[in-house]
């Protein structure tokens, strides 16, 4: 990537960053947003990474922290968070809140709470792409607790089977729920899992944004090229809890201090002022920028009308 896609990778994170400090602060006081927010503090370099990746057509199948998925593939913040608040004004009329949002409107079809549900919804996606014979893929997100879902096997036997166009990202983040990995896998990596596929398969660190969009890259152009489905597991860490109502007391404080250590905003940060592509003041600019446009958002959801009582019908299929 050159200079100017970097800065933009790092206007993303700040973007999503900002974005879900806003909604974490605002949750903590149930006047101003009630309910629990899910947030992908310090794995931002994933979301971003992979978006760069992608095409306007380019599907992505997200899972509950999902605010990341869908910026970075274009998702208005103004939308989000109006959708978030329940305003009528949102991507979803207010029905969705925080975590089933769908965007049409930039391929962002679904996002499930369902663990291991959105990943067979991917293999659709991508075989209704293979159907029509489009030149786009599919890209499903999902934690390493997923990955021991029976849903996680089924969808890649399948997609390997039919060669189907469609990248399996694995965010890594260490903690299924509260559970490290080694409580609930045998395995060290998720990515060893793609063999008894016969699907390639990739590790990055998913706190280098540039690793991860290199990455992304590549698996695109191979599901392109017929090469078939890819699983990228990406190495990272959640610095919070489950949730903003988990006080995180099986996460040891020196773990959480070492990956804030490698946070990807800085890594990315200290990339671009050290080869001089940015100066700091520069970054202090896109710092700004980034929460003048959460705060927007913010304003433009309270000033958005709540949806009619006899709108509550409308748009459900069931």
């Amino acid at each position: 990537m050159n200079s100017d896609e970097q800065k933009k990778l790092l206007r993303m994170m700040l973007l999503i960053r900002r974005f879900e400090e806003k909604l974490v602060d605002l949750s903590k006081d149930p006047q101003k947003l009630s309910g629990m927010m899910i947030v992908c503090t310090g794995q931002e370099a994933i979301s971003a990474g992979v978006g760069a990746a992608l095409e306007a057509d380019d599907v992505i199948i997200s899972n509950h922290r999902s605010h990341g998925h869908l910026l970075a593939k274009g998702a208005e913040p103004d939308l989000i968070m109006a959708e978030i608040f329940g305003r009528r004004t949102g991507y979803n009329k207010g029905k969705s809140g925080t975590l089933h949002i769908a965007v049409p409107e930039v391929n962002a079809l679904c996002t499930t709470t369902v663990v291991g549900g959105g990943i067979p919804i991917a293999v659709g996606t991508a075989f209704a792409m293979q159907y029509r014979q489009k030149n786009d893929v599919t890209v499903c997100f999902f934690g390493d607790g997923a990955a021991d879902e029976g849903s996680f096997h089924e969808a890649l036997n399948l997609a390997s089977l039919w060669n189907l166009p469609v990248i399996f990202i694995c965010e890594n983040n260490v903690y299924a729920g509260a559970q490290r990995q080694e409580e609930h896998a045998r395995i060290k990596d998720v990515a060893v899992r793609a063999a008894a596929y016969a699907m390639r398969s990739e590790i990055v660190d998913g706190n280098d944004a540039l690793a991860v969009h290199q990455a992304a890259r590549k698996a695109r152009e191979d599901c392109l090229s017929g090469a078939g489905p890819v699983l990228i597991e990406c190495k990272t860490y959640r610095w919070g809890g489950h949730s903003t109502t988990d006080h995180q007391l099986y996460q040891p404080a020196n773990e959480i201090a070492r990956w804030k250590e490698r946070c990807p905003i800085l890594k990315l940060k200290a990339s671009l002022t050290r080869t001089g592509a940015l100066t700091n003041q520069q970054v202090e600019r896109l710092e700004k920028e980034a929460g003048q446009q959460v705060e927007h958002a913010v304003q433009f959801a309270l000033d958005s009308p709540w949806p009619a009582p006899e709108e509550a019908l409308e748009d459900v299929y069931v």
